[in-house]
């Protein structure tokens, strides 16, 4: 069971990046204005981010988001997750970056200091990525500044899954296994795409 001690818990040399998103026509509104459990979703983000590193933006449009927190926009506009992980790190003044899907209400600070200290001894991979039952969660992740340029050409060549960029660059898994030793279950990345997906978040006992 994972169990970090520290008399800081504030990370002063990591830089942490919620993606906001847009609007969800399967939410009716925009996911970062959702409310889960009396807060909105991005209320909650900036919450768990501010609780890890002072170092936190939002990415997305700044007139919906400038008043909650200061804001980076996309240089590729409507390109999806993989242009936010993109304009954060090109923005970004630390080399080690936590990137947050707006969405994941049920991520811990715990996890993220974990994923943090195995990004830290990673050598010279470019991402820390967990792994759970669904596959890679790149919107919970560690990212170097490095990142950016495989990201950008990437873009650039119309190419605009995050997955498809880890295959040509060293990315440091951490598997489901390691996830379970340290105490995470994989609900811990349950994302909110659905009004099911909210409602089972709410009520994980009416989960098959």
């Amino acid at each position: 069971m994972y169990d970090r001690r520290m008399t800081d818990p504030l990370e002063r040399g990591v830089s942490a990046f919620i993606l906001a998103g847009g609007k969800s026509s399967r939410m009716g509104t925009d996911k970062a204005f959702l409310e889960f459990e009396g807060r909105t979703l991005l209320a909650r983000a900036l919450d768990l981010a501010r609780s890890f590193t002072p170092k936190v933006r939002v990415v997305g449009d700044a007139a919906k988001f400038a008043a909650l927190a200061p804001v980076v926009e996309d240089v590729f506009r409507g390109c999806g997750p993989l242009a936010g992980i993109h304009a954060a790190l090109r923005f970004s003044s630390t080399e080690l970056n936590l990137v947050l899907g707006v969405d994941m209400p049920l991520v811990s600070l715990a996890l993220l200091q974990y994923l943090l200290e195995r990004a830290r001894d990673s050598g010279d991979a470019w991402a820390t990525v967990p792994r759970a039952a669904a596959g890679w969660q790149p919107l919970c992740a560690i990212y170097r500044r490095s990142f950016a340029g495989a990201a950008e050409a990437a873009l650039c060549a119309g190419n605009y899954k995050i997955g498809a960029v880890f295959g040509s660059i060293k990315v440091q898994a951490v598997e489901p296994e390691e996830l379970a030793a340290a105490g995470f279950a994989p609900e811990i990345f349950r994302n909110l795409n659905t009004p099911a997906d909210l409602a089972l978040a709410l009520n994980p006992e009416t989960e098959n």
